[in-house]
């Protein structure tokens, strides 16, 4: 056995590393909650989620009054039995972004603990589907970058390798973003991937009307065009338009996405491990969108993302957003557009022990 002797959190504040902005809100800077777990066995596990801004505490306070108490005495090598253990002491505060949040921080955990204990990679660990993963960029797409600058980033993008490039939409008056994607479109040629995101921005009305809009464009997807809760408007609009809808960052467990599945209201979906509540439940969502054909692109976290998208079948593609780079001591493998997996045993994040202490939260 390999079971949890020690369990405990910390708060990080880790700053951005550029100005990000969307339809709905500023990003300022991710609240960071890592959990350490040391097992009976010497093996260590680390694991960690996130907020953008707000929350961190609830969470670390969910963690320490709660399920970091619970876990001690679980089998690291049994992440299923792990996860549902902890998740029958919170069944007052699920389905909840506080409590998934803090789930995934302690499933990660188990998973780098496990895989480190079985001397596996986690993308080999939880599935070994392909070790290269595509990536696109975002960093170059906020809504409040000009319309020149946007362009040369996307240029840059796709002259750097980039497999895509993503464009947040959502502006006060709509004819700015199709004339902004426009112009990317024109500048890029017709072989070049993009996405667009509205971050829950618009009514169905006016999503419908943008998405005819830029169907001319030749978009990749539309991401996120509606209340993440409005499952119905979202089969609506995927019933006009022949742009694929995309959604699951603001969706928080496997009902959810099944929900959005059974009713045909998303073409690709992308969980977040930190908000679904981690690496566990986070495959089972891929593998519930494989039994209905449709593609896994998940959201931020790339640093993780990059070996879950390696583990499964119907991962696509990650976007690459360097948020972690303050705290590890090694960036992802890149090159030609595309990372490869880690390959060491564990989660694969090289945490840099001084950056943590030096911007944890007392």
């Amino acid at each position: 056995m390999s079971v949890i002797t020690h369990a405990r959190a910390m708060l990080v504040d880790i700053p951005v590393e550029t100005v990000r902005t969307d339809a709905v809100q500023s990003f300022l800077k991710q609240e960071t909650v890592v959990v350490d777990l040391e097992t009976s066995d010497g093996t260590p596990g680390r694991g960690y989620s996130y907020t953008i801004g707000t929350g961190g505490r609830a969470v670390l306070s969910m963690l320490q009054d709660h399920l970091l108490p619970a876990v001690v005495g679980q089998d690291v090598r049994r992440p299923e039995a792990v996860w549902r253990h902890a998740f029958t002491q919170t069944r007052a505060t699920t389905v909840g972004a506080i409590t998934s949040l803090a789930l995934a921080a302690i499933d990660t955990a188990v998973w780098d603990a496990r895989c480190r204990r079985d001397g596996e990679p986690l993308w080999r660990a939880a599935g070994g589907a392909n070790p290269e993963v595509p990536l696109y960029d975002t960093e170059g797409g906020w809504l409040h970058i000009d319309t020149d600058t946007l362009v040369a980033n996307t240029l840059a993008a796709r002259d750097g390798g980039w497999h895509g490039s993503k464009l947040k939409v959502g502006s006060p008056d709509a004819r700015r973003d199709v004339e902004r994607l426009a112009a990317v479109r024109e500048a890029v040629g017709p072989g070049y991937r993009l996405m667009v995101d509205a971050n829950q921005g618009l009514t169905l009305a006016d999503a419908r009307a943008l998405a005819r809009a830029l169907e001319p464009s030749g978009i990749s997807w539309l991401e996120e065009p509606l209340p993440a809760d409005d499952v119905s408007a979202h089969a609506k609009l995927v019933e006009s338009t022949t742009i694929p809808i995309a959604v699951g960052e603001s969706l928080y467990s496997v009902g959810q996405f099944k929900e959005y599945l059974a009713r045909d209201a998303a073409t690709i979906v992308q969980p977040d491990v930190a908000r679904v509540g981690g690496i566990t439940p986070w495959l089972k969502i891929a593998h519930l969108a494989e039994a209905f054909n449709v593609p896994v692109c998940p959201h931020f976290l790339m640093e993780l993302h990059v070996s879950l998208v390696a583990a499964v079948p119907n991962g696509r593609i990650v976007e690459y957003i360097p948020q972690l780079r303050a705290v590890t001591s090694a960036d992802l493998v890149v090159a030609d557009g595309s990372a490869t997996a880690p390959d060491a045993p564990g989660i694969g994040i090289s945490w840099d022990e001084d950056a943590l202490e030096n911007l944890r939260v007392a």
